[in-house]
């Protein structure tokens, strides 16, 4: 058949390009969004985290939670530091330390049990006002020893501190003499000068003044109380002895079954205070 015989419906269709198909609809709508955005997940992560986004609420809880976190590492910190001194002393000086905590609460108890027997023997005895009578006199008797308006004798230990150097300072005695109290001393007397609830110490030049009385080196402690507690009690790792001894000074302790302490001290009359059963 000849190109003059064709029909022009098939003339037609030839002249005319194929026919392309329509994209779907559903397609181009899933398309990934890295496609229609042109960025991909990482870019997009990147995107929304940087720059930051900070509310004034978020700012609040972080400055919170680092000031909770600081003073946590301070409160370890000072933990850490407080326990590094036993953690260098021998097993000795742990031992020692041990017995005498040891022995501080036996003196607790020992005290607590004395009160407790006072009170029992006062409600059981037939003559109460007298038994009162003499638990006033002894009473009278310890507080008089306390306050340094009588002498007392009884076991405890000597110190001597002799400082040629001169770098022993009050305060230093002044720690000695507050290690003694809490180690069970009964009566302190330093260089004959009673020391009492009230006593202060200075500086005084080279030396030092004990209520205003000034006393030289070697200063001599001599102390009532149990031996066994108060010696350990200044020999303790980092202790009274160590820190004197780094100042150049020499410490001697002396055990006794025997020390008088023989300083006095004026009762002082109150100004205004009286006893209510006047």
């Amino acid at each position: 058949m000849s190109e003059h015989d064709e029909r022009p419906e098939s003339r037609l269709r030839k002249e005319l390009p194929e026919e392309v198909p329509a994209a779907d609809a559903s397609e181009a709508v899933d398309a990934p969004e890295e496609q229609r955005s042109g960025l991909t997940g990482r870019q997009r992560l990147a995107k929304g985290l940087w720059p930051p986004r900070v509310t004034r609420a978020q700012l609040i809880v972080a400055l919170l939670l680092f000031g909770l976190g600081f003073g946590l590492a301070v409160q370890v910190a000072s933990n850490s530091d407080g326990d590094s001194a036993l953690r260098g002393a021998r097993q000795e000086d742990l031992v020692r330390i041990l017995d005498e905590l040891d022995d501080r609460t036996q003196r607790l108890e020992d005290e607590k049990q004395g009160l407790e027997k006072q009170r029992d023997e006062l409600e059981n005895s037939s003559n109460q006002a007298e038994e009162a009578r003499k638990q006033t006199v002894e009473k009278e008797r310890q507080l008089g020893i306390l306050a340094g308006t009588v002498a007392a004798q009884g076991p405890g230990i000597t110190m001597t501190i002799d400082d040629t150097k001169g770098t022993v300072e009050a305060d230093m005695l002044l720690d000695a003499i507050q290690e003694l109290r809490a180690a069970g001393a009964e009566a302190i007397q330093v260089n004959g000068v009673r020391v009492v609830a009230d006593t202060y110490l200075t500086d005084s030049g080279n030396s030092v003044s004990v209520d205003g009385n000034k006393i030289n080196a070697p200063y001599r402690f001599k102390v009532i109380g149990k031996p066994q507690d108060l010696e350990p009690a200044l020999n303790i790792p980092g202790g009274v002895v160590q820190t004197l001894e780094k100042e150049q000074a020499t410490v001697i302790i002396e055990r006794s079954d025997k020390i008088v302490v023989d300083a006095l001290r004026a009762a002082k009359r109150p100004d205004y205070a009286r006893s209510s059963s006047q």
